[in-house]
């Protein structure tokens, strides 16, 4: 091998070890999944405490959800150029830290600083754990990695809905948020201890670039520049990028905004449940969210044409089963309904990761990362931007849920709109690559037979260039 040539990265194994520092990763984001959905058992308890109205009580997720969706790009860049086990650990302390100062804060104002910082930190979980599952896993298993890694996810809503709301409404606030942050500790032990950003003998092949950019002071300062730009804009560029970004844009805000705030004030006074019944409701969303995501990752895995029809028809089901709640005569509807509205929630997360799977086969590895960000970002702005709207619309109109929740429906159309736009360009160039991978992987064995031909016909070594040696010094 000459000096300059780069070795070709050999796909990962797998294995046990595999599984055991992935399972590291995941752990560190479900218990950011418990932080994060923390304020949506505890909606009611946090507008009592800080003494808040709607729309105040709406900017705590709002803000969340604003440093989550601003970092997302950055945390793509850090991943690519830092590594995970950097990126998890720095996640895990700041969102431990916003946990705990959330728990503590006096006031409104100090409480909404921790919940930016919790933000900031549950930033760095998904893409890195993502990043985990392509590093360590072979490729093809790179879709259902994702999937499980959703799962876990909303396994963490699960535990706040079913462990913390009943802590909370039994021993109080500050016990039950500060207490839950001991979670926080406990998953920084295995991940400092034990994760690895990759296999031995797997080095991603953008070591050498993390080292070129690390280098000299002002070469290093352009480098970083310009490889920051040349990540965001190379990605941007691909219409698998943008496709994945409205998908996840369009599924997932409905739930994220149900489950994340404004779920429990809805079941609760607009439809007048109990807690415990509203809290059911609520366990229900994820766990069809949980059926699905195994449902959705099979059907998605063995045919990808199934992808946009997946995402639109969750799309559709979500619209129509909103609009009967919300249109439905009288003051409450039906239970039957409420459950229908919830199971079909529950299909929101799943859909939102077929973004993933247009993003993916649409970028090289050394943009992963960053593309993950980008598509990341699209459900999030979806929901915070709801959140707000939600919020503004309920005190506008004196706590008139019907005209509040009627904004979904804005958001679908636009994202709808978008997919319909580009899902034709990027198919096309996905197939496009598809088929030259087919001609590359085709070439060498076409050479080969070229050169046995050869060889065959005219005595000649084609690999060499030279006829065979058939001396009899060659043949002794």
């Amino acid at each position: 091998m000459s000096p300059t040539a780069v070795p070709v990265a050999k796909d990962p194994v797998g294995g046990r070890r595999a599984v055991i520092v992935w399972s590291i990763g995941v752990a560190v984001y479900f218990v950011a999944v418990i932080f994060r959905t923390s304020l949506g058992v505890a909606g009611l308890e946090a507008a009592d405490r800080f003494h808040v109205n709607a729309s105040a009580l709406a900017t705590f997720s709002l803000l969340q959800l604003l440093v989550y969706a601003g970092m997302q790009i950055p945390v793509g860049l850090m991943v690519d150029r830092l590594g995970t086990k950097k990126v998890l650990t720095l996640g895990a302390v700041l969102f431990t830290a916003g946990q705990i100062g959330f728990a503590l804060s006096p006031s409104y104002g100090m409480a909404l600083a921790a919940r930016a910082l919790l933000g900031c930190g549950d930033a760095m979980t998904f893409i890195s754990v993502l990043r985990l599952g392509t590093r360590w896993f072979p490729a093809r298993r790179a879709p259902l990695m994702a999937q499980l890694a959703g799962l876990v996810g909303m396994a963490g809503n699960l535990v706040s809905t079913l462990v913390l709301a009943p802590v909370l409404h039994g021993v109080g606030w500050v016990p039950a948020l500060a207490g839950s942050a001991v979670a926080g500790l406990i998953v920084l032990v295995p991940l400092v201890l034990f994760l690895r950003d990759h296999p031995e003998g797997h080095e991603p092949a953008s070591a050498s670039l993390s080292a070129s950019l690390s280098a000299p002071a002002s070469a290093g300062r352009a480098g970083a520049g310009g490889f920051v730009r040349r990540q965001i804009a190379d990605s941007w560029k691909e219409p698998g990028t943008k496709l994945g970004l409205w998908v996840h844009f369009t599924t997932q805000f409905p739930a994220m905004v149900f489950l994340l705030l404004w779920g429990m004030p809805f079941l609760v006074e607009a439809q007048g449940l109990s807690r415990t019944t509203a809290g059911g409701l609520l366990t229900l969303v994820v766990a069809s969210n949980m059926a699905l995501g195994l449902i959705y990752g099979q059907v998605v895995g063995r045919r990808q044409s199934a992808r946009i029809p997946l995402a639109l028809g969750t799309v559709a089901a979500t619209a129509l089963l909103w609009g009967s709640v919300l249109a439905y005569p009288g003051d409450h509807a039906p239970m039957w309904l409420l459950i229908a509205l919830c199971l079909v929630l529950g299909g929101c997360g799943p859909a939102s990761m077929i973004g993933f799977d247009f993003a993916r086969p649409a970028n090289p590895a050394e943009r992963q990362g960053t593309a993950s960000g980008i598509t990341n970002m699209g459900g999030f702005i979806a929901s915070m931007t709801t959140l707000l709207v939600v919020g503004l619309l309920l005190d506008a109109t004196g706590d008139d849920y019907r005209v509040a929740f009627s904004s979904v429906f804005v958001l679908e159309v636009l994202g709808t709109s978008q997919i319909l736009r580009l899902r034709a360009r990027a198919l096309s160039r996905e197939r496009d690559r598809d088929h030259e991978r087919v001609r590359a992987s085709a070439l060498p064995a076409q050479g080969r037979a070229a050169d046995a031909d050869a060889e065959a016909v005219f005595g000649v070594d084609a690999a060499a260039g030279t006829a065979p040696d058939t001396s009899p010094a060659r043949a002794c």
